[in-house]
């Protein structure tokens, strides 16, 4: 056995959740790693053609193919160590050639389908809110993507209520019941009642359907919903019965509900999150932020799992991890981004 798989294999079956770090190339590295041995996995690749890192590397390449080729490289190797169960997360930002987009993201992640076999769960559009462009001819960048791929579509691991947001709180105001969002039921009430497109059955049920929900707020069962009635308000996705349960429900009762989970919505695919400006900009230029880290390790590595990221650089990744309680392995061709990165988690201890 090679001393890294030996040095991985004794920190595995370690207590600790301090970060195992290794100082190499991600892709010399990771082979020597066993298989099925990580539960998650989330990178940020040196972007090609934007910056100059320590040591030269990966992203120094004249031609984007060459670039393409050393990471599907590497993210094989990810698909490797990587359990069935498990999820890799990619963030990588575009570049320009000349005055034309270079459209680096999505072919990346296409090559990642077509060649690799992943399976793409979501396209997050991270919203960095805030960029310096001084170019007059084009509008101002300011997202990047980060793509959620799986190895299988059955049975990978995805805790969706560790993500949830909090929702608010439910009660009862002048002696209605108030959902989280203010919704008293009054104002359905009223629609019902004086509809013109509900027969007096259909009123009847809906009254009653419209209590039973009410009822199920004040116990908790959910947090809100919002009730849709024929010809009040506009149905959602469809109006096709063929295309949409909703629509069919719709037609057949003269209402339906929406409901909310009672734990909270769930987050979207569009995250706001101000980059990281200046924790170790002394060191390395691309630091990213903590909370990118904390839906994807919250929703798909389970707690005791292990985090990997292959381009580690100051450890923000391994961080987070640690701080959520998981063990994680950095790998990253520069040495001072290692011992930056060593020393930010020893913080923790």
């Amino acid at each position: 056995m090679n001393s890294i798989a030996l040095e991985f294999q004794t920190y595995r079956s370690s207590s600790s959740c301090h970060p195992l770090f290794f100082h190499g190339d991600a892709h010399s590295t990771l082979i020597k790693l066993p298989d099925h041995s990580i539960d998650f996995c989330m990178t940020s690749p040196p972007y090609w053609n934007k910056r100059e890192y320590e040591n030269g590397g990966i992203g120094q390449e004249q031609k984007f193919e060459e670039y393409q080729a050393q990471l599907l490289l590497i993210f094989a190797q990810i698909k490797r160590v990587l359990k069935d169960t498990g999820s890799f997360w990619l963030n990588l930002g575009d570049s320009y050639q000349g005055k034309a987009l270079a459209g680096v993201p999505w072919r990346i992640a296409l090559a990642l389908i077509d060649e690799q076999g992943w399976a793409l769960r979501n396209d997050v559009i991270w919203s960095k809110l805030k960029g310096l462009d001084n170019a007059k001819d084009k509008l101002r960048n300011t997202h990047e993507y980060i793509f959620h791929f799986i190895k299988k579509t059955k049975d990978f691991y995805y805790n969706l209520d560790a993500i949830r947001h909090k929702p608010r709180t439910t009660g009862v105001k002048n002696g209605a019941i108030v959902s989280a969002t203010g919704v008293t039921g009054i104002r359905y009430k009223r629609q019902i009642e004086l509809s013109t497109a509900l027969n007096s059955d259909e009123k009847q049920a809906a009254l009653q359907a419209l209590e039973q929900m009410l009822m199920r707020i004040v116990k908790g069962e959910i947090s809100d919903f919002r009730m849709v009635i024929r010809k009040q308000q506009r149905t959602t996705h469809s109006d096709s019965e063929r295309l949409s349960g909703r629509a069919k429900e719709l037609a057949q009762k003269g209402f339906y509900f929406l409901q909310y989970h009672p734990n909270g919505s769930k987050p979207s695919d569009v995250w706001d999150i101000i980059p990281e400006d200046t924790t170790h900009r002394e060191n390395h230029y691309a630091v990213y932020p903590e909370d990118l880290c904390k839906i994807p390790l919250l929703a798909t590595c389970p707690e005791g799992g292990i985090a990997l990221d292959p381009f580690c650089g100051t450890g923000t990744t391994n961080l987070v991890a640690m701080q959520l309680g998981r063990k994680s392995v950095g790998i990253d061709l520069s040495e001072q981004y290692i011992k930056t990165a060593q020393r930010r988690c020893e913080f923790l201890i």
